[in-house]
């Protein structure tokens, strides 16, 4: 098999749990594949640039000349550069791993469609992003000859929102999320720069997107006794909407309760990670949910949003909690720090539902799916 895979939507440290998907994914599958399986990754300007990638170390790349900070220039990209780049690199098949793919094109198509934010949560995007997406997925969805989606969840939006029939889509579940390679930064040192005392943490790992649900933590955070009261730390990279979760913080008076950090690197990552009490997370609509199996891999308690694919993911690991409702998330986060019966249950609980998922099943599962799509394209099908 000549594999293309389609990263021109990445752009390094700003694309959230697609690019843990795209990184992961890529030496699972180079690992897991037959001989004489190759893989040429299309990239922008900006991965390319950054050596650190899998893709430079484990696939031919070539380039798609834009930068994609640029939305219009992703597209642009996707859609009238990588064909012809494609069809010179002689790939059989081009996965897309980011919803959208190239809608023209002789080589076969896959496309992972890992949820339908644009739909079901349209506030989660801002701008001509929002507008291009409600005509790219279902385009990309209609040529696939496959689609792979993380959850049952998300394969039951595909079909019921974009009719595609469910004899087409292939549920490989991701696996979860970065492991625990890099040195954590130490508790001491990082208690100090970010200035938390000797305070518990809580942690909510996540975009700072309006779907994402952190308002509600915030104001949860509120509720909860002055006395008692944790740090909430919120990496991830931000948007416009973090003006507003700061606006919120300061308006409850708990500003100085709240951290709000960027993209963190992942020495830093895993000393929060080592340092937090428990991990709250209270998206609205996920498509799968990488943070949570990140935190029960690693022994943190999860407090987590009851919404389908999370409850899906979740299972028994993690307290479930109505994500609309701030008290409801109140008391999980009281629970989970007043409790320690319930922590330690937790610890156990997440630790072994994380392990049901991991990117070499991942990784195989896909190339079955490679294998599938390939094989209705010689059926004629």
């Amino acid at each position: 098999m000549r594999i293309g895979l389609n990263l021109v939507y990445l752009v390094p440290g700003e694309t959230g749990g697609m690019e843990v998907y795209a990184r992961e994914l890529i030496p699972a599958l180079h690992a897991a594949a037959p001989p004489g399986t190759t893989f040429t990754a299309f990239v922008n300007r900006e991965a390319a640039s950054d050596r650190r990638g899998p893709w430079h170390e484990l696939c031919h790349t070539v380039t798609v000349p834009v930068r994609a900070r640029r939305r219009t220039e992703w597209v642009r990209g996707e859609q009238q550069l990588l064909p012809g780049l494609a069809r010179r690199a002689g790939v059989d098949l081009v996965h897309s791993l980011a919803n959208t793919g190239p809608l023209l094109g002789r080589f076969v198509r896959i496309t992972t469609i890992h949820d339908l934010h644009y739909r079901l949560v349209p506030e989660a995007h801002f701008g001509l992003l929002a507008l291009g997406l409600r005509l790219l997925v279902p385009g990309a969805a209609r040529r696939s000859k496959r689609i792979i989606t993380g959850t049952e969840s998300a394969r039951s939006d595909v079909i019921a929102h974009l009719g595609i029939p469910a004899e087409r889509i292939d549920v490989v579940p991701h696996g979860i999320g970065t492991p625990a390679r890099a040195r954590p930064t130490g508790e001491g040192p990082l208690r100090r720069r970010l200035d938390l005392g000797e305070r518990p943490v809580v942690l909510s790992v996540s975009a700072k997107r309006p779907h994402k649900n952190l308002g509600r933590v915030i104001e949860a955070m509120a509720l909860l006794d002055p006395a008692q009261r944790p740090v909430l730390v919120l990496p991830g990279y931000a948007t416009p909407h973090e003006e507003e979760l700061r606006a919120l913080a300061a308006q409850l008076g708990i500003a100085a309760d709240v951290r709000f950090l960027g993209w963190v690197d992942p020495e830093e990552l895993e000393g929060l990670y080592a340092l937090a009490a428990a991990c709250v997370f209270p998206s609205l609509y996920e498509g799968f949910g990488l943070p949570v199996l990140e935190a029960m891999s690693r022994g943190v308690p999860v407090a987590c949003s009851s919404r389908r694919s999370l409850a899906e993911v979740a299972g028994d690991g993690a307290l479930l909690f109505d994500p609309e409702d701030a008290r409801a998330i109140a008391d999980a986060v009281g629970r989970l720090l007043g409790e320690p019966e319930e922590r330690e249950r937790l610890r156990s609980a997440g630790r072994a539902q994380a392990a049901r998922f991991s990117w070499e099943r991942c990784a195989r599962l896909t190339l079955a799916s490679y294998e599938r799509a390939l094989a209705s394209r010689a059926q004629g099908a």
